[in-house]
């Protein structure tokens, strides 16, 4: 296991944190989760289904057993608290990592461009927000949500402070834990009380509150995903094809990975959407996007052209229709709320994906 904390100060240098930080996360911990790309502030697209992050933590050392646990902060005004721990079998080919999370947000709702990023949250704090796309209300989650790969860029509203535990899974994990087809729940996030019942989720939410600290809560998280944690038919093939895209960052042709995989076209479609919620093609697309935006430095000069022509679209025109899919915004648009989010909270421990909504 490996237990990293993470804690934005306000004015602390993470680029220096974490050239120095001894903690190392195994390159097969795929954390799905695009929310908290710079809690490491050097994260990658991996092949094995999402976002690595070099894991950051405010001057904390290891123990006896190896976890690192919190060090003292820099200074007194900490802004976030990010806790994260990488599971062990059998849960480490579905999950990249859980983690805590405590603080006050950068801005009071954040804007998820859509990624390869299911995530359960389970809150124990305020309720919070969510808005699944421009052209619908916010509903208010109490007790948590569950959300697979998203075709689209949702808003999150958080409360002030907010507290919760979750998973970042990879795009295929989060279905072993689901009642019902992931598909079912794309675009569409559920409630933690309705994939698990109400019983259960007020008993695990008491337990997690009666916890002494946030690596006991994410033991105690682990422990009931385990005992949850059930045989989906097709789930091998479906991560197999999921990593062969994952590798070339969307860039594979569909036809090969299925001909290797030796299954219908009309198997495969159906198979992700029953276990990730969209079919291969959408969710390389998914990964080409998430790859492209990744890469741009919104702190330099960038030639559009140049980019889309690198990530293989087929004109500009194809790339800005791609990129108003994903974010609802245009690309012009969205460096300008990215370098917004940079110049009033440089260096945050959230920056990287999210972006301000308000």
């Amino acid at each position: 296991m490996t237990l990293v904390t993470v804690r934005y100060v306000a004015g602390a240098d993470l680029d220096s944190i974490c050239r120095t930080s001894s903690a190392v996360v195994p390159q097969d911990a795929a954390a799905s989760a695009a929310f908290f790309r710079s809690a490491v502030n050097c994260s990658k697209l991996t092949s094995n289904g999402g976002i690595i992050r070099a894991k950051t933590r405010s001057r904390s050392t290891p123990s006896a057993t190896g976890e690192h646990h919190r060090g003292r902060a820099v200074g007194d005004d900490v802004s976030v608290e990010y806790v994260s721990r990488v599971p062990g079998p059998p849960l480490d080919g579905l999950i990249g990592d859980l983690y805590y999370l405590e603080g006050a947000p950068p801005y009071s709702r954040l804007m998820l461009p859509a990624a390869p990023a299911p995530l359960l949250i389970v809150n124990l704090g305020a309720p919070f927000l969510i808005r699944a796309g421009a052209d619908v209300e916010a509903v208010e989650y109490a007790d948590g949500c569950a959300v697979t790969t998203p075709t689209r860029a949702w808003e999150f509203g958080y409360p002030t402070p907010t507290r919760s535990v979750g998973v970042h899974f990879m795009p295929w994990g989060l279905a072993p834990f689901l009642p019902m087809p992931a598909a079912e729940l794309c675009d569409r996030p559920a409630t933690v009380e309705q994939i698990w019942g109400r019983p259960a989720v007020a008993e695990l939410r008491r337990r997690l509150t009666l916890a002494d600290a946030p690596h006991e809560m994410l033991m105690l998280l682990e422990e009931e995903l385990v005992r949850r944690l059930r045989a989906i038919n097709g789930l091998d093939i479906v991560r197999h094809m999921s990593s062969a895209i994952a590798e070339t960052g969307g860039a594979v042709p569909i036809s090969d990975v299925g001909g290797a995989a030796h299954a219908s076209s009309t198997y495969l479609a159906k198979r992700f959407k029953e276990i990730i919620g969209v079919t291969p093609k959408r969710l390389a697309r998914s990964y080409r996007f998430t790859a492209t935006v990744l890469a741009i430095n919104v702190a330099a000069p960038i030639d559009w052209g140049d980019v889309a022509a690198a990530a293989g679209y087929f004109d500009q025109a194809h790339f800005v229709h791609e990129f108003r899919e994903f974010t609802g915004l245009t690309p012009t648009r969205y460096v300008e709320v990215r370098r917004r989010f940079l110049r009033e909270h440089p260096d945050h421990a959230l920056d990287g994906w999210p972006l301000p909504a308000d």
